[in-house]
């Protein structure tokens, strides 16, 4: 199984990016599928989450934080995953990592699969 981050950058603050997350080894059917984002000075168990996909329906939750500026999508033929961030804050910066969760319910809470992250840095 592999989850293979990409898109991070470094933007001002009002910049957008785009994340992509290209998944193998499993399918989005059986998992719930998440984006988390590991602040700076934070341990890699102080991920917070940024949006998630439930196994059983096809609503995202999303953060308090980031709704109305970030949109997940899935893209089932490409087994990608993308998060489509706008309206950047400089509290947004942090590594993003996406996360396949066994248990299928969102939120999401510990995973059975992640990647290894991409870095998003937004300035002032």
């Amino acid at each position: 199984v592999q989850l293979v981050e990409s898109g991070g950058g470094s933007v001002q603050a009002g910049g957008s990016l785009r994340l992509s997350c290209v998944v193998s080894g499993i399918s989005f059917d059986d998992f719930a599928m998440g984006w988390f984002r590991q602040a700076p000075g934070t341990p890699t168990n102080g991920r917070t989450g940024v949006a998630c996909f439930s196994r059983f329906n096809d609503s995202v939750q999303y953060a308090d934080s980031v709704k109305g500026r970030f949109a997940a999508s899935v893209d089932k033929p490409k087994n990608t995953m993308y998060l489509e961030m706008n309206n950047l804050k400089p509290e947004d910066t942090g590594v993003y990592t996406c996360v396949a969760d066994r248990f299928g319910m969102c939120p999401i809470y510990g995973w059975d699969f992640t990647g290894q992250g991409t870095q998003v840095t937004v300035s002032s």
